[in-house]
């Protein structure tokens, strides 16, 4: 698995690598991540990537981490 490129958040870490003929977008916020599998052949490459991965994208990320965080911090508190 090789890193083809960065897309930058100022809450989370977007990280775009390459293998198995697939794009794997992932996201990190604290001890959570978020992985995304994009079959290569329907893209044209790391733009085509970065447009789907948009700001809609990226916010429907971000309201998923929020409800991860407090099902650990529920769960933490049992």
């Amino acid at each position: 698995m090789k890193i083809v490129g960065n897309i930058p958040h100022p809450q989370m870490t977007i990280t775009v690598f390459m293998m198995n003929e697939k794009y794997i977008v992932k996201f990190e916020a604290g001890p959570m991540e978020q992985v995304f599998k994009l079959s290569q052949g329907k893209l044209r490459g790391m733009e085509h990537v970065m447009q789907i991965v948009d700001a809609d994208f990226q916010q429907e990320v971000m309201k998923r981490f929020g409800d991860m965080f407090e099902q650990m911090r529920a769960a933490l508190e049992q």
